[in-house]
């Protein structure tokens, strides 16, 4: 049998023994094979994320250097940047990405209020639960983009439609997974505050409501992505600006690379966004020391 005795070595124990103990203080982390720590530093962190999205991108010059799929089809990565160079020089660009910022924040943040403010309501109030779960769960089975024509009777058809969209989008992830964080909280840790004589509202705050932190962020993951996936087709209701609108106007023109060039942009804002989250939770979460992989 061989068990870890110190970070970077092995001790053979004979079968039938009892393992030595780790140290108190000694960490998984610390524990692992210096080996193995040091061809994981072969590349920063940040760096190996981009690995993925370099090889998606080398594959697909590939496909269409070689003619295996057809520009007029797909439109190579040359032609994609070369648009937006243009679209860049001439101000257009800016624009659109701009508009399209602006709706996705302001949206994101109606829909982000209302899914804590809900979560918050039914996960700590037992009654709030038995009478505004099920309604709730109801309409987060409806199909966002089924009640666009339901959302452009009640709003119109200016800003309003666009940021409703995306606000009722984005209000349902963060409030299953922050529902889902508050009712998660360990019993044992709210036995232990009660046992120290916190009140209820001191128990709220200082317990319940840290405790469902990871849950909130991992529905704000969830929002962020769903949010620019709605403003694709919300910036399609008679909308001058935006990404969306850009994309539609070049799907008329039959301009493969502009239109590629919108996902492309509504790709990078994901992973940009997604790299936010992951900064609030080293932030937020740092009390917290789980495993972060071998």
């Amino acid at each position: 049998m061989t068990v870890v005795d110190a970070p970077g070595a092995a001790v053979l124990a004979p079968p039938g023994a009892a393992a030595p103990a780790l140290p108190p203080d000694l960490t998984l982390r610390e524990a692992w094979p210096q080996r193995s720590r040091r061809r994981r530093r072969v590349l920063p962190r940040g760096v190996r994320r981009l690995v993925g999205p370099l090889l998606l991108v080398a594959a697909w010059y590939a496909l269409t250097a070689s003619g295996t799929i057809d520009a007029r089809t797909l439109a190579p990565p040359t032609d994609v940047v070369r648009a937006g160079a243009d679209l860049w020089a001439e101000g257009e660009l800016q624009a659109h990405l701009l508009a399209s910022l602006r709706r996705a924040s302001v949206g994101l943040g109606i829909g982000v209020t209302l899914g804590i403010a809900l979560a918050t309501i039914t996960g700590l109030l037992r009654v709030a639960d038995d009478l505004l779960d099920p309604a709730v769960q109801v309409l987060r089975a409806v199909p966002v983009l089924g009640l666009l024509p339901l959302v452009i009777i009640w709003f119109g058809i200016g800003e309003a439609p666009k940021l409703a969209l995306v606000a009722i989008g984005t209000a349902f992830p963060v409030y299953v997974n922050t529902h889902a964080g508050i009712r998660g909280v360990d019993a044992k840790l709210v036995e232990a505050a009660t046992t120290f004589g916190l009140r209820r509202a001191a128990l709220i705050r200082h317990v319940v409501l840290p405790g469902a932190v990871p849950g909130f962020l991992v529905g704000l993951r969830f929002a962020l992505t769903g949010a620019w996936l709605i403003m694709i087709v919300a910036e399609q209701i008679n909308a001058k600006t935006g990404i969306g609108f850009l994309m539609n106007e070049a799907r008329a023109w039959f301009r493969t690379d502009i239109i590629v060039l919108g996902l492309a942009i509504y790709g990078v804002l994901g992973l940009v966004t997604d790299g936010i989250v992951r900064l609030l939770e080293r932030a937020l979460l740092s009390w917290r020391r789980g495993f972060t992989g071998a």
